[in-house]
């Protein structure tokens, strides 16, 4: 990957951690990268039970972001966050997990 895509790599994650700090009145910032894991989450935020995984890119390979967040979660709900230019955030959870999800954010809306 290039300095360019990590670049806005991290961008992508600073702004989806304003937008949860925006939505759900949470802590919330870009995390720490190591080498993928649950410990390593894109956006870490106060929410227990999500591991966020954020995806700033113009093309989505949906199935394959959403591997990459079910192999880094644990046992936490894993949500793909995804944005591309000019266009809105749109959050991409299994529906099986839905469930888990809202009540996870309960408590913060």
């Amino acid at each position: 990957m290039g300095r360019m895509q990590r670049e806005k790599g991290a961008r992508g994650e600073r702004e989806l951690s304003k937008e949860f700090i925006r939505l759900f009145g949470c802590d919330a910032r870009r995390g720490q990268q190591y080498e993928g894991s649950s410990n390593s989450p894109d956006v870490v935020t106060s929410i227990e039970g999500i591991q966020i995984e954020c995806k700033r890119t113009e093309a989505l390979s949906l199935y394959k972001a959403m591997e990459q967040a079910i192999k880094d979660s644990g046992d936490d709900v894993p949500l793909v966050c995804h944005r591309r230019s000019n266009k809105p955030w749109l959050a991409i959870v299994r529906l099986n997990d839905l469930g888990c999800l809202v009540n996870a954010l309960k408590d913060h809306v």
